[in-house]
């Protein structure tokens, strides 16, 4: 069994990759950190400890400790968040990466996922069917440490040997964890306010197309592309992933099935600018290839799995309170 250190575990992806992790190789397995106690559910599952990520002699005390061979680096701030620090977002992107990188570079820990982004993309990247090998001028903080990463991840594989592995992850869609700062945001929270409203204004505009998957697909093809022999890993900067691309429009519609009288309206904001730079689709044609990633999603299922999940969350909350 691997011993695996997840870094960012109390977050949107890392929380449910922890628990999915757990039933895969065993709750003694896996070592669940962050920089504090913020989802006490992870926290209360197996072992925790608090760890920062920007903190290289934090990082190895732990692997030391546990006989960790396997890092998930999940810490990051992400696009929204990051344009209003950015220096804090090139920080803790870039010095957290750097630290894991050295570590398997020096023979501390085997295997290391990383996660990028479609924010690696920009305006001059073609739109529809972005390729996996294209232009990347990404407009944002978070998109520019992304793409920086990916490099460093290709350079210290052919240089060091090192086992990095990487998703260029869409907007990833959830029900069970609330999303922390990106640009894809809405696409979680207008499942609640149809829950709870009956209403969502949206800041995006109704007709923004972008790359999105649910958790269920992203998580599987995080631990697919780990699982891979080596030699089908055949890109190590990161690859494309895709499952199915909507705007806020149709998410409405699809919402609308369930709850005939929900509404959406618009309020564009700051993160407008952000989609607008972003691809509409992805072709992940890499990923099918090398290491048969398929999703199971689509945009209707999603909707009436999360709706399903989320009535009965707050059905159970109002019983309890």
């Amino acid at each position: 069994m691997p011993k695996v250190l997840i870094i960012g575990a109390c977050g949107q992806i890392g929380s449910e990759l922890t628990f999915k992790l757990k039933d895969l190789y065993g709750s003694e397995n896996i070592i669940a950190s962050d920089i504090g106690y913020h989802n006490l559910d992870v926290v209360n599952s197996g072992i925790f400890e608090i760890v920062d990520a920007q903190d290289y002699n934090a990082i190895k005390i732990c692997i030391e400790k546990y006989n960790i061979d396997t890092i998930y680096l999940m810490a990051a701030m992400l696009s929204a968040t990051g344009e209003k620090y950015p220096m804090k977002a090139w920080d803790l992107n870039m010095n957290s990466l750097f630290h894991v990188l050295n570590l398997a570079k020096d023979k501390f820990i085997k295997h290391v996922f990383w996660p990028s982004s479609i924010a690696v993309f920009g305006p001059t990247t073609p739109t529809v069917n972005t390729p996996q090998h294209t232009i990347m001028e990404p407009t944002t903080v978070y998109g520019i440490t992304k793409q920086v990463g990916e490099r460093w991840c290709d350079y210290y594989h052919k240089k060091y040997g090192v086992d990095v592995r990487s998703l260029r992850y869409p907007g990833i869609v959830s029900w069970k964890t609330m999303p922390g700062g990106g640009t894809t945001d809405y696409a979680v929270e207008i499942y609640h306010q149809a829950i709870l409203d009956k209403h969502y204004d949206c800041f995006l505009s109704r007709n923004t197309e972008l790359p999105m998957m649910y958790m269920d697909d992203a998580i599987d093809a995080t631990i697919n592309l780990m699982q891979a022999p080596s030699e089908d890993v055949k890109i190590r900067s990161s690859y494309n992933l895709a499952a199915m691309n909507f705007t806020p429009s149709s998410i409405s519609e699809a919402i609308k099935k369930h709850i005939p009288d929900f509404k959406i309206t618009y309020s564009p904001d700051f993160r407008q600018q952000i989609a607008d730079s972003w691809p509409k689709s992805i072709d992940d044609s890499s990923a099918r290839t090398d290491w048969n990633w398929k999703h199971k999603f689509d945009l209707d299922k999603m909707t009436t799995e999360i709706l399903t999940q989320l009535r009965h969350k707050y059905n159970d909350s109002k019983t309890n309170s």
